[in-house]
């Protein structure tokens, strides 16, 4: 009986005693809204500390002039890395005479178990500065490449593992323009 009671108060302790999270705030907290600890008593919403390992999401670099020396894998995609070789291959940048030097964007893609894309590429950066014209221009290479690679094959190990995952993909053009 005693350690029927020990362990009902250890597990009451647990649920009682606060942890260290951050909390929703809303546009009205003003500053310092985040507070140090919370527990299920809390009113507010709780969300626990995560210490997510910085490298587990996927990023890729795609720079213009190496993209057109990759190989694209002729198997079933298996690897990370074959996921990105074939990523690489698919880039088709803009012509020369709609491009800008340096141009960088980035986006944001996730793939169905079939290697269909789940929507479309989200754009989370644009170098600063430039046009309206210009970051659609590359919106819609970036589109149109990933819509000619699709949809594709993995194998039932790498879908399952790859299957809504985000993947950060940054575009660099980094190909020199023609004088005029």
């Amino acid at each position: 009986m005693r350690r029927c009671v020990e362990t009902f108060i250890i597990l009451l302790s647990a649920v009682i005693s606060p942890a260290r999270a951050a909390t929703l705030c809303g546009p009205l907290d003003g500053p310092g809204c985040v507070p140090e600890e919370c527990s299920v008593l809390d009113p507010r919403t709780c969300l626990p500390d995560q210490n997510y390992p910085f490298s587990a999401d996927l990023r890729l670099t795609v720079a213009s002039r190496a993209a057109a020396e990759v190989v694209k894998p002729d198997h079933a995609l298996s690897t990370i890395r074959d996921l990105f070789a074939v990523l690489r291959a698919c880039w088709s940048p803009p012509p020369l005479a709609d491009a800008r030097e340096d141009m960088q964007m980035s986006v944001r893609v996730s793939f169905k178990r079939s290697g269909d894309l789940i929507a479309d590429p989200r754009v989370t950066y644009v170098t600063p500065a430039m046009s309206e014209e210009v970051r659609e221009t590359y919106r819609k290479a970036i589109a149109q490449s990933l819509a000619a690679c699709g949809p594709l094959h993995f194998t039932t190990g790498l879908a399952g593992a790859i299957a809504g995952r985000p993947i950060m993909i940054r575009y660099v053009d980094d190909r020199e323009r023609m004088q005029r």
